[in-house]
């Protein structure tokens, strides 16, 4: 078994379910540490060793807390930081299930799903720098494909916080690539996870032309290639992992 002073470090924002669990596990798989980070409290169900010990408990919506925790953070990452993997992501609906246009969200509602989806991941990426740039790391955002068009059920905050990330993502590729930092960008479609809306199938008819839903495991393995050695010339990138969704 390998040290795991040796093992290569891994730190996960939204865990708990969907892309971000298999993306834990895929890592866990391939001999990676694992961090995960989260506002929700570690669940007995997640089957990786050292999960509960490895578990942070950080609210993304609440800015000053995700900057008040970073020192507690780079402690228990010991120097280094093989890849930051930001998926946590919020989209509120309506009180029936319905999407959040414009004339429905009010600035609270803005200002949560920015501090969630943009702004905790540009204050995680500054604030471990360091680590990054001594592991010579990478960053993966998830973002989505309601970031680049418009989508029947992910609201307009959702999707404008998404666009933003892609934009961010491009930023720091430029301005931490010189540190050998990469930054990249997985733009997920319609993923087959606990959290479908009603519709879903029917935008899979109409619109992806593989015809199939995507699996969670399909982009947690494109993350991790991000992260290795085969894409150690891929900076900047924003890959579509959507079936042809968005052609």
């Amino acid at each position: 078994m390998t040290d795991t002073t040796q093992k290569k470090t891994l730190l996960l924002t939204g865990a708990s379910r969907g892309i971000g669990h298999a993306t834990v596990k895929h890592f866990y798989a391939a001999g990676w540490r694992i961090f995960t980070a989260s506002r929700q409290n570690w669940v007995d169900e997640c089957p990786w060793a050292e999960g509960f010990l490895n578990h942070i408990h950080l609210d993304l919506e609440d800015i000053d807390s995700v900057q008040k925790a970073l020192p507690m953070i780079k402690e228990r990452l010991g120097g280094r930081l093989d890849a930051l993997v930001d998926n946590a992501g919020i989209s509120p609906k309506t009180p029936t299930g319905g999407r959040l246009g414009v004339l429905d969200s009010d600035y609270a509602t803005w200002l949560q799903v920015f501090n969630v989806n943009l702004f905790s991941t540009a204050i995680l990426a500054t604030g471990l720098f360091d680590e990054l740039k001594t592991a010579q790391g990478s960053i993966i955002n998830v973002t989505s494909i309601a970031g680049s068009k418009v989508h029947p059920f992910a609201g307009v905050a959702y999707a404008c916080s998404k666009a933003a990330l892609s934009t961010l993502t491009r930023e720091m590729a430029h301005e931490f690539g010189p540190h050998g930092i990469r930054v990249n960008a997985i733009a997920p479609g319609e993923i087959d996870t606990a959290i479908l809306s009603p519709g879903t199938q029917e935008i899979v008819e109409r619109s992806v032309p593989l015809q199939r839903l995507g699996k969670a495991e399909e982009v947690a393995s494109l993350i991790h290639f991000l992260c290795t050695s085969g894409a150690s010339y891929v900076n900047g990138a924003e890959i579509h992992v959507n079936g042809g969704q968005h052609v």
